[in-house]
């Protein structure tokens, strides 16, 4: 986790002072069912939470100590925690493993992550939506392979990232969901010497639900899943941020980045605005997407249990979540405060000599009468001119001028062909299956 890319909530889930609380919770959870099934003394969950209820400092410095010793994470937790608790928390663990604990733990910490994740999108959804509505109507040029292809509205670019976001939340709750599960099964997964019912509860209490099968872990086909979904979100995300930046480009310039008071675009050169946010953006997306690749090779493990998926967890889960976390806060902002260029949009919409209307023509000529390879030919040798003069011709003017177009189509029908507004006209259905 680089400090410099991220926030303060969404770090916090990944502390250790955090992960030993859940720890903890876990462990006097199942105390107290226990205590009920008359496993251990009724009085060892009490005991426990009587203790928890004083708010007791984690230390993790004496954990570590500890640890430094046992080579065993939750066996110096445990013994820590007798220290403090005395007598009853030997009862702690009964018929329990380590990956009961740590498993359990980290997809508590997934869900949580999951949940500041799409508060995230949902405040991203917001601005897109916000600033779709404001330029539903504001002309710009659609490119295909970067070049001009059509006229299209900046509302619309806009409301295609919405949609697409709007299915990365979809994804999002199920994978959350996917991911919410609970094992309480014993060393390989049994139950041989903890009753089921300890994991239902502890499941219940810590806002899970149990997995149906576990053999010493909870599968990891479910974590897999979840940092896919991460790297798709991640993905979604650059795809705005490169639009962003190809907009940005001095020689389009349609739309850029917000340049606050007393930002400095270059050491070199005072005149740069550079589209630093959405660079950024591209390098977190490519990080995250990383994780998802050891998430998926973390599902073959040995048997009933090894450890190899438990270091990549150990970097994968805080590294990806926090990440993710602060680049969609960040390009939450970038939509916000996006600076957008109607006049410059429509320059460029007038840049190539009216191009951008050469399907209608097309099709004009074949309604016409003229086969389509025939009217493809014809409007073709035009654009050609247009395009080999940097759109100082005028494709309607020279197609007014060819005999062959002239036979087939009036000027005044020529003219209608080259009208902006008629790309537009399902502008409003279009937002209407987007936004409802």
């Amino acid at each position: 986790m680089v400090p410099r890319y991220a926030r303060p909530a969404m770090t916090a889930i990944w502390e250790p002072e955090a992960r030993y609380r859940i720890w903890f919770e876990i462990e006097a959870h199942a105390a107290v069912k226990m205590g009920e099934l008359g496993v251990v003394p009724e009085n060892a969950g009490k005991a426990l939470w009587d203790w928890w209820a004083t708010n007791p400092v984690i230390d993790v410095a004496a954990i570590d100590a500890i640890e430094a010793v046992t080579k065993h994470d939750v066996i110096a937790f445990l013994d820590w925690v007798a220290q403090q608790v005395g007598p009853e928390a030997r009862f702690m663990h009964q018929g329990m493993t380590s990956s009961d604990v740590l498993d359990t733990t980290l997809n508590v910490q997934l869900t949580r992550a999951a949940d500041i994740l799409l508060e995230d999108l949902d405040a991203l959804l917001a601005a897109i939506k916000r600033r779709a509505e404001e330029h539903k109507y504001t002309p710009t040029i659609g490119r295909s392979h970067g070049i001009h292809a059509e006229p299209v509205t900046f509302g619309l670019k806009l409301a295609q990232a919405y949609a697409e976001f709007a299915r990365c939340k979809a994804r999002l709750v199920a994978a959350r969901e996917d991911i919410a599960t609970c094992a309480i099964s014993g060393a390989v997964g049994t139950f041989a010497n903890v009753d089921p019912s300890v994991e239902e509860y502890v499941a219940d209490k810590m806002g899970l639900v149990p997995e149906p099968i576990s053999t010493q872990v909870i599968p990891r086909d479910r974590h897999a899943m979840f940092f896919a979904v991460l790297g798709v979100i991640a993905s979604s995300m650059e795809r705005l941020a490169i639009e962003v930046r190809h907009l940005q480009r001095t020689e389009v310039l349609e739309a850029e980045e917000y340049f606050s008071p007393g930002q400095k675009g270059s050491s070199a050169m005072p005149h740069k605005r550079n589209p630093v946010l959405t660079e950024n953006l591209t390098g977190q997306a490519r990080m995250i997407r990383s994780y998802a690749l050891p998430a998926m090779e973390n599902v073959a493990l040995w048997h009933e249990r090894d450890i190899s998926h438990s270091s990549v967890e150990r970097f994968i889960g805080p590294d990806a979540t926090i990440t993710l976390d602060f680049a969609l806060a960040r390009l939450t902002g970038v939509v916000d405060k996006l600076l957008v260029y109607p006049e410059r949009m429509q320059k460029n919409l007038d840049r190539m000599g009216g191009l951008i209307h050469s399907q209608r023509v097309l099709l004009a000529l074949t309604q016409a009468g003229k086969t389509r390879d025939e009217s493809y030919r014809l409007v073709q040798r035009n654009a050609m001119k247009v395009w080999e003069s940097d759109g100082q011709l005028s494709l309607l003017e020279l197609l007014k001028a060819d005999p062959e177009v002239s036979a087939a189509l009036t000027d005044e029908q020529l003219e209608d062909k080259f009208d902006l507004g008629y790309h537009f006209k399902e502008v409003d259905r279009i937002f209407g299956r987007v936004f409802g």
